[in-house]
């Protein structure tokens, strides 16, 4: 990849400073492969879940959370001691070959409905893995200042992959059958790793802004070299930390509005069909449309907006989408109501929110940028998933309408819209902390 024409091309799109080019380029490659094979999958997953019973669902997100306390120690003991370079392939990988079991049992019809369950756990904890390896290696290479111009361009290459993934599934899920699109799926997944190298050979020529226009580096430590210490320290650098364990509050009100919105979706969507090949298309259209939108605002808005208002508006954007959502959802409680919702909420978690909170990430130590943040990605995240799984549960057995539960959560959205301008204010006064330090005795800033 020649940097010359790659720097003038993305120079036109994003504010780009010399150095950046390669790295840009090879961080959207590898995230449109990514979340290419995981949106290849995910409508396959959603239908599933479906398959496998609305009232199930609570108990396949809590498998999925127990799932991930079990890997998650795995994953901080590869962290810890293996370099970057070695223990990001490592993890693709390992999903890839998951995939491979998985299209060998649903082919030869292996236990069907255990199989399927087991997938809608497994693909649950490899988005989730998947991507926040991505975001914590994105914010070991790039600084603050970098980030909010850059991190919306990259998540463009994620939403490209995200309109590539479904558009495959919605063609093919029907003529080709769900269960070959797998092989599909790993291929791109391998295309990811490849990438994945290429950045890590381009990532020493990523120049950082100077310190009087941005924060530098936090540690002089070799970034690819491995982290040390033991599986628990992010639990205890979240528990510590206000920061992170902000960061973490946020993301669990995001799991809550989240999880919520989705059991009304698979309550509305098995009520509209009971043909799993048009309920997998539902869920596709979904996943298209998203990705349309998210695409045209993260190529063209997401970095200037972020640059312009501040990581805090930009993260509780979301929380406000979600509010005046539900708020329509509850007098409203339809399928083409549902999928706007779905649509409008996810582009703006993809586009601005998710951008944002990555962003988040670039004002902390290293360690805590894989560690901390694998726990709040990972565990937190899956861990309010199951806990709002049941919560949902609870409140429809105990007679609560989908109107009741909508109605509800509009304060909670209000209270995690006013968290998230909280966290922005903390992260540029760390940013400003970060690159006073950084300036050289003797100059002014």
């Amino acid at each position: 990849m020649s940097a010359a024409p790659v720097e003038r091309w993305l120079a036109r799109v994003v504010v780009l400073r010399p150095g950046e080019g390669r790295a840009l380029a090879w961080s959207f490659a590898y995230f449109f492969c990514l979340l290419a094979g995981y949106y290849v999958l995910r409508p396959l997953r959603d239908e599933m879940g479906i398959a496998g019973g609305v009232k199930n669902l609570p108990w396949l997100f809590t498998a999925t959370f127990l799932v991930l306390l079990a890997v998650a120690p795995v994953f901080a003991a590869l962290v810890a001691r293996l370099p970057r370079a070695r223990f990001i392939p490592l993890v693709y990988h390992f999903f890839v070959a998951n995939i491979a079991i998985f299209w060998l049992l649903l082919v030869f019809d292996v236990d069907k409905p255990l199989v399927a369950r087991v997938f809608f756990v497994w693909i649950s904890v490899f988005n989730l893995f998947a991507v926040s390896v991505f975001w914590s290696f994105m914010a070991d290479l790039f600084a603050s200042e970098q980030g909010k111009r850059l991190f919306g361009f990259i998540a463009a290459g994620g939403s490209a992959g995200a309109l590539a993934g479904p558009a495959i599934t919605f063609g093919l899920a029907v003529p080709l059958g769900p269960v070959n699109l797998l092989i599909v799926a790993a291929v791109l997944l391998e295309l990811a790793v490849l990438c994945a190298r290429r950045l890590e050979a381009a990532a020493p020529k990523l120049k950082v802004s100077p310190p009087e226009t941005a924060s530098a580096p936090i540690t002089n430590e070799r970034p690819a070299a491995p982290l040390g210490g033991g599986w628990w320290d992010g639990i205890v650098m979240v528990l510590r930390s206000p920061y992170l364990g902000g960061i973490a509050t946020w993301v669990f009100l995001l799991s809550l509005a989240g999880t919520f919105l989705y059991f009304q979706q698979a309550n509305i969507v098995a009520a509209a069909s009971d043909d799993p090949a048009v309920r997998t298309r539902i869920f596709a259209s979904i996943d298209l449309a998203i990705g349309i939108l998210t695409i045209i605002v993260q190529f063209f808005a997401t970095g200037r907006l972020i640059t312009r208002f501040g990581v805090g508006p930009a993260a509780a954007f979301l929380p406000l989408v979600f509010a005046l959502g539900f708020l329509v959802l509850a007098f409203s409680p339809m399928l083409a109501v549902v999928i706007a919702f779905q649509a409008i909420q996810r582009t703006a978690n993809f586009a601005l929110s998710n951008p944002a909170r990555e962003v988040l990430f670039t004002v902390v130590d290293r360690t805590e940028k894989y560690k901390a943040k694998n726990i709040i990605d990972i565990v937190v995240f899956r861990g309010a998933d199951a806990a709002n799984g049941w919560l949902f549960a609870t409140l429809r057995g105990a007679g609560f309408e989908l109107t009741t539960i909508s109605l509800a959560t509009v304060p909670v959205a209000i209270a995690w819209f006013v968290l998230a301008l909280a966290l922005g204010r903390a992260q540029e006064e760390r940013a400003r902390r970060i690159a006073l330090e950084q300036t050289p005795a003797g100059t002014s800033g």
